[in-house]
Formats: structure tokens, sequence, C-alpha cells
């Protein structure tokens, strides 16, 4: 792979000499690729694959059009490159504005704590997956279906653009998703749990305990109550607080979805107040070691940190050059795309509420009725209102968690839920389990993460 992708860097950086003058920004983008994906259903084998690649893309805008194509005929770049100048010019029409950046010669190696999957083999992959599987199924008869996913790729990257920039960088992630689906008579309850990695394979390894308790908490809900259809206050574990800080709040920061949308933007004016004094929210991937952590984006902006609340007030949202252009403010190093396939957009990368002050046993004191939700199974948005499946629950009573209750689901707006913060707790967890979706480019590699929070008037689904 390092051999055919060294043998077009010269030639990338000389087709980028002889039409860099035809357009306001030209960008060239190599992608060399290895990969593995294993699922299995119920022990049996559905999917067992590895797969290399080698393609690219080119971006390019003239008068504020934007021209994209992709390859992985390297033979068909030259083509490539004029049909999406071409396409710049049939489109443009306006003014291109682009943050300025300053352009970097840099090399950032693959750098990693432990074993790369690269260096694990399939078989290998394979029984730990079946192990898993083994497990999931052994907890129960009751255990109808499970399945097991892994996947992982390995990316090398080179970028190029007009103004001088060259980067070459790489990075390997990983991802473990099981599931297992318990059933009785017309009850069906399942258990979930996703491990991801960007440091070493060891990471997917040794979950035995993690895995069964999946498994258990599918068949231990069969026998649950549902929760009662109500207005209750709910406090929440770090895992959910950074489910909903990434979808509920995250992507209304993104400043495509904003610039482009003008009540959004007026929603999210800068200054406005969102929530308590104690909230401060983050977003970044100059993070080391988190699964939406890098160097240089996919535009060649380097890595940041951006606040985006902080002491309740909104003071920072996500860009890429052109978002940050248009709306005259900073870049953020947020462009990503998924593969050379799709062009990068506004994308979260470490996004997390910070840890607060009040220890978490605190947080229950005084609600007389209300609901602790911890893990989650799925969810949803749209737009600023959002709803959470929680994987486990309990009723609060008089301060104290009380029975375990099931079908819990969290609903709201994420303005005013923002707004009803009532603690932070003192604790904090990095999930790293994420797989971030938007503009048809799903599973992108994210890491969210937060403290426990308490939220008053929070309308939970379940029984009514």
């Amino acid at each position: 792979m390092s051999r055919s992708f060294n043998h077009y860097t010269d030639q990338i950086i000389d087709l980028m000499a002889r039409y860099r003058d035809r357009v306001d920004f030209l960008t060239i983008r190599l992608e060399a690729s290895e990969g593995t994906d294993i699922l299995l259903r119920g022990g049996k084998v559905e999917t067992l694959s590895e797969g290399i690649s080698l393609g690219g893309q080119v971006r390019a805008c003239h008068k504020g059009g934007w021209g994209f194509a992709s390859f992985n005929q390297l033979e068909d770049l030259i083509e490539r490159l004029e049909g999406a100048i071409h396409a710049a010019h049939l489109v443009g029409d306006d003014e291109t504005l682009l943050a300025a950046i300053d352009p970097v010669q840099v090399r950032s190696p693959l750098a990693m704590s432990g074993t790369s999957p690269r260096a694990i083999s399939l078989t290998q992959k394979k029984a730990l997956c079946t192990h898993y599987d083994e497990i999931l199924q052994s907890v129960d008869a009751r255990i109808a279906t499970t399945s097991v996913r892994y996947n992982d790729v390995t990316q090398r990257l080179l970028l190029v653009t007009s103004e001088g920039t060259q980067i070459e960088q790489s990075w390997s992630d990983m991802e473990l998703r099981l599931a297992a689906t318990a059933r009785n008579g017309d009850t069906v309850q399942t258990g979930r749990e996703t491990n991801g990695s960007r440091q070493a394979f060891e990471d997917l390894k040794n979950l035995d305990a993690q895995v069964r308790s999946a498994a258990e908490r599918a068949v231990a809900a069969l026998e649950l109550p549902p929760v009662k259809g109500n207005s209750y206050d709910v406090v929440i574990d770090p895992v959910l607080s950074g489910l909903f800080v990434h979808e509920a709040f995250g992507h209304l920061s993104e400043a495509d979805m904003a610039y482009e949308n003008p009540d959004l933007l007026e929603v999210m004016t800068l200054g406005r107040r969102f929530g308590p004094p104690e909230l401060q929210i983050f977003d970044g991937a100059a993070l080391e070691g988190h699964r939406g952590s890098y160097d240089y984006d996919d535009e060649g902006c380097p890595a940041t940190t951006t606040q985006l609340i902080e002491d309740g007030v909104l003071v920072g949202r996500l860009h890429s050059r052109e978002t940050a252009g248009k709306l005259d403010e900073q870049p953020t190093g947020n462009a990503r795309c998924l593969s050379y396939h799709y062009p990068p957009l506004v994308r979260m990368t470490n996004t997390w509420i910070g840890r607060g002050h009040t220890p978490v046993a605190d947080l229950f004191s005084g609600i007389e009725t209300g609901v602790y939700a911890k893990n989650w199974l799925g969810g949803m948005t749209n737009g600023e209102m959002f709803t959470f499946t929680a994987g486990e629950a309990w009723m609060i009573r008089n301060g104290e968690l009380a029975e375990p209750v099931r079908d819990v689901t969290l609903s709201g707006n994420v303005f005013r839920t923002l707004a009803d913060i009532e603690g932070i707790g003192d604790d904090f967890y990095w999930d790293e389990s994420g797989g971030c979706g938007k503009g048809g480019q799903s599973g992108l590699p994210v890491g969210c993460g937060g403290p426990s929070l308490r939220i008053r008037n929070v309308v939970v689904g379940g029984e009514a």
C-alpha cells in the first residue's frame, strides 16, 4: 500500500501546479485503506471479508461554486480533475469565501498505543466474534437472537491543496457492536454493547463480563414493569449525557446547518443563554487517543478544541473553511469525509459536556418521584427535537433508587432541556462507541462524553 501510494505523490504535486490557477481553490486527496468486516447472527457467519482500496477525490471551487469528483483508478485522475474544475465553473456565480489558514507540509504517522488491527489475522478476529456470540447465547434459553459485528479500517491519506498544503496522515479505527434479544411470549427486550478504539486491538478483547451483561439485561427486562409515561425529574448517566450532547445539541452546532437555515441561525445566536452557569460544552479533534481525534481535517485545517457553550452561553460553532468564511468566524478543523467517495462536510469530532461539581449521589436528593436512566439502546433527532431509549432504568423515590423499569424513552426539545439542567455531576466518562451519520456518510468515528446530569420535567414515554 505504501509503495503504490508514494508512487503518485510527485505526480499529484505536479498536477496541482498545472491546474491551480484555473479555480479559486483546489484540493486533491488520495486515500489508501485496508479493512475488515465480520457479522455473526445467531452464531452463523453472514459477512466475513477483508478489503483494500486505493482511490481519491478532487474538489474545485470557482466563484463560490464547487465541483467534486472521486476515482478509484488513478489513471483517471486528470480526467476527474478537469471534470471537477468544469463543474465548478458551471455553477459558480458568486464569490469564493474561505477562511484563511496557513499552508503546511507535514507528515503524521500512524500512532497507536497497542496492536494495530492489520497485525491481527482474519481468523483471530472471527474467533473473537464467535467467542462473544457464544457468551451471548449461553446466558439464558430465552435469548432468541444474537448479533456480533466487528469492523476495522486503516487509512493513509495524502492531501495537496492549491495553497501549498501537503499533508500525509494515517489512522486506524476499530468497532465492535453486540446485541442479544430475549423473548418471553409477546414481550421482547434487547441488550446492547458497543466498543470502539483508535488505540489498540487489545481494547476489544477481554470484554466477557460486558458482553454477558448485555444478554443478562435483556433477560432481566422481560420481567420488569414498564415505566408509566409522564413528565419526571430525571437523572441520566454519563453515557446518555454523551449521546445527548452529540445527537441533540452537537448537530445543531455544525455551521453548515445554520448558514443554510436563517431560522436556525437566529436561534443559534452567539451570546444567547442556553443552560445554567455551570454548563460547559466542547468539541475538538485535538484531544489525543479518541475516535474523533486527528491532526488535520480533510481541508488541511489543524485540529482544534472549540468551546460551544461557556457558562451556559453559546460562544462557538463548528466550521469548515467555507462556513467560517461566510459567517466571518474562525475555522475549527471540522471538515470531515468518511472516505474518498464523499466530499467533506462539517462534522463533530469528540463532543463532551464538562465535568461538574455536584457529587453524583446528591443529584438524586429531593426527587420525590423520578427516573434514573442509564446507557442507551437507540435514539433519533429531528431538528431541535430528540427521543432516546435508555438501556437500563430505575424509578427514583424519595431521593433513592427504587424498582427497575423498562421501555424508558426520553423525549424533548434540546433547548428547553438544556435550560432545565438542574445539576451536573462530578463524574465523567468517555464513550468510544459512536459512529455518526450525516449527508449519506454514516459510521464516521466520533467520541462523546460527559458527567451525570439531573434534568427537570423530562417527558418519559412508557405505559400510559
